[in-house]
C-alpha cells in the first residue's frame, strides 16, 4: 500500500519549517514501527534527500563500526568514494563537502544507534550543525529520527549541547480511529465492523502492523497467522521492541507493562506490587515508558476547583502491548507447537472478555471521537480522564471508563460496552452503583452515557435513562461512506 494517510498536522508542520532563511534542525521521535521514516520520506520529495540510519547495536558493534556503516550510506548518497573516518568530527565534515545551496533534507535515522559506544558523538554532532550548516546552508533541513526516545530525550532535547538549536519537535502518534479506517480501505481490505474492532484492538493504529494485513485473507486468518504462528511477526515483536529500545535492560519495564495489561495503578500501587523486586528510580522506568509511546500518564482532578492532582492513573495505552500479555504470551507452549491453526478465536477462553478491554484501551486513545460523539465543544471541556475514586472515610471507592467535566458543571460518566450481543437492563443498574459512589459536589449534574458495540435492548432504550446511547460502530464511517 503505497498511499500516504494521515499525519495531516505533521506534514504541515513541516512544511513550514522549510519557510525559514536559515537551516532547521527537527526532531521527530515516536514508538517503534510508527511511521517516522515514511513520514520524512514523504516530506523530501521533490528535495535533495540524504538518508543515514544507524545499525542495530550488538555485542560486537563498536563506535567504528556506526562510523564505517555512516561511511558507506555516505559513498552512496553522494556517488563518493568510501573512507575511513576515525572520528565522527571528519565524517560529518565529509558530509559537509557534498552539500550545495539546492533545497536538501538529511536524515539520521535511528541516531542513538549511530551515536552508540561514542562518549564524543553528541558534541560533535553540535559542532557540526554550528559551524557547517547553521548559517551556512540556509536550505537545509536536518532532521534526527529514532525509536529509542528516551536516549533523544536524554541526548537532544533536554541536552545543553543542543539548547535553543531544536527548531521543532514532532512526536508521532498512532494513526486515529478513522485514520486506520482510511488506511484499511486504501489496502483495498474489507471487513465487517466487528472484525474491524477486532483488528484494531490487537494493532492498535501502528501503521507497519495494518500494512501486514493480507487483504486476500479474513481477519480472524491474519491474526492468527500474526500473532498465533510461532513465526508471526507479533508472535516475536515483544521482545524485539525491548530489546531494542532498552538497551537489553528490559526488566523493570517488562515488570510494569505486565502490571498494568491488568488494569490501571497509581505509582503507589505500583510500588507495592513490584516489591521487593521494585528498581531503584520508578519514577524514571514510568516516564521513559511515556516517552517511548507505551503507557499513558492520567490524572484525576478535583470537581470543585478543577485543579488536576499530583496523583496519576498509569495506563498500558498500546494495545498491541497489551494484547501481547494478556492473549499471546500465556499461549506461547500452544504457539510454539502450532496449535492455533483449526481453533476459532471466538471460541477461545475468555476472548470476549479481552476484546472488550481492548476496545475500551482503543477509544480511550481516541478520545476527540468520544468528545464529538457527545456533541460537546472542545472548549467546553473542563477535564476528561478515566476516573477513579479511592475510598476514604465514609467515601466509597469507585472507577468510571471514561468521565468528562464540562464548564456547566456537568460530569458525563460513560460507559464502554463491547459485545455482540445485545445489552440488557442490567446495564443501568451497573452505571447507577458507579454515579451513586462518585463524589459529586452541590450544583453538579451526573448524566449517564452508554458507549456500545451489538446493540441495546428497547427496554433499556424505554427507560431514558441514558443521556446518549452511541453506537461505536459510527466511528467506523469515513469520508467515504
Amino acid at each position: 500500500m503505497n498511499q500516504f494517510i494521515g499525519r495531516k498536522k505533521e506534514f504541515e508542520t513541516l512544511r513550514s519549517i522549510q519557510k525559514f532563511d536559515h537551516a532547521c534542525l527537527v526532531v521527530v521521535k515516536g514508538r517503534r514501527r510508527i511511521g517516522k521514516s515514511r513520514l520524512i520520506q514523504e516530506f523530501a520529495k521533490g528535495s535533495r534527500f540524504l538518508s543515514f540510519t544507524g545499525v542495530v547495536p550488538t555485542n560486537g558493534t563498536t563506535a567504528q563500526s556506526q562510523r564505517d556503516e555512516f561511511a558507506k550510506q555516505l559513498a552512496k548518497n553522494c556517488n563518493a568514494q568510501e573512507k575511513t573516518y576515525t572520528s565522527w568530527f571528519y565524517a560529518l565534515n565529509e558530509l559537509s563537502s557534498h552539500l550545495t545551496n539546492e533545497q536538501t533534507i538529511i536524515l539520521f535515522d535511528e541516531i542513538s544507534w549511530m551515536g552508540s559506544h561514542d562518549s564524543g558523538f553528541v558534541g560533535q554532532l553540535k559542532v557540526w550543525w554550528d559551524l557547517e550548516l547553521q548559517e551556512k546552508m540556509p536550505n537545509l533541513t536536518l532532521i534526527f529520527c529514532g525509536s529509542v526516545s528516551t536516549w533523544i530525550e536524554k541526548n537532544i532535547l533536554r541536552s545543553t549541547a543542543f539548547f535553543g538549536r531544536v527548531a521543532q519537535t514532532i512526536t508521532l502518534e498512532q494513526l486515529s480511529l478513522s485514520e486506520c479506517v482510511e488506511f484499511l480501505h486504501a489496502s483495498n481490505i474489507k471487513a465487517s465492523p466487528y472484525d474491524t474492532f477486532k483488528l484494531l484492538a490487537v494493532t492498535g493504529g501502528v501503521p507497519s502492523y495494518l500494512g501486514r494485513i493480507d487483504k486476500d485473507f479474513p481477519i480472524e486468518n491474519n491474526i492468527k497467522k500474526l500473532c498465533f504462528e510461532p513465526d508471526g511477526f507479533l508472535t516475536k515483536e515483544f521482545n524485539d521492541i525491548f530489546h531494542d529500545l532498552f538497551n537489553g535492560h528490559s526488566s523493570a519495564y517488562k515488570q510494569v507493562i505486565h502490571l498494568l495489561a491488568d488494569g490501571m495503578k497509581d505509582l503507589q500501587g505500583i510500588q507495592e506490587a513490584l516489591k521487593p523486586d521494585k528498581p531503584a528510580s520508578l519514577e524514571e522506568v514510568m516516564q521513559d515508558l511515556i516517552t517511548a509511546g507505551f503507557v499513558c500518564g492520567h490524572y484525576s482532578w478535583s470537581f470543585k476547583t478543577e485543579k488536576a492532582n499530583t496523583r496519576y492513573l498509569y495506563r498500558l495505552s498500546d494495545n498491541y502491548l497489551r494484547f501481547y500479555v494478556k492473549y499471546i504470551e500465556p499461549n506461547m507452549p500452544q504457539i510454539s507447537l502450532n496449535d492455533f491453526g483449526e481453533k476459532s478465536l471466538q471460541n477461545l477462553p475468555n476472548w470476549d472478555g479481552v476484546m472488550g478491554l481492548q476496545v475500551e484501551n482503543l477509544l480511550l486513545n481516541n478520545r476527540s471521537l468520544l468528545v464529538k460523539a457527545l456533541d460537546i465543544h472542545p472548549a467546553d471541556v473542563v477535564c476528561h480522564n478515566p476516573y477513579r475514586q479511592r475510598p476514604s472515610g465514609d467515601k466509597k471507592g469507585c472507577q468510571i471508563d471514561y468521565l468528562l467535566q464540562s464548564n456547566s458543571q456537568t460530569l458525563y460518566v460513560c460507559e464502554f460496552k463491547f459485545k455482540r450481543q445485545e445489552i440488557g437492563p442490567e446495564i443501568i443498574a451497573s452505571v447507577q452503583e458507579k454515579i451513586s459512589r462518585l463524589d459529586i459536589p452541590k450544583g453538579f449534574g451526573a448524566i449517564p452515557v452508554l458507549f456500545h458495540f451489538g446493540g441495546v435492548k428497547d427496554s433499556v432504550r424505554g427507560t431514558g435513562y441514558f443521556y446518549k446511547i452511541i453506537d461505536v460502530q459510527d466511528f467506523l464511517k469515513t469520508s467515504r461512506d
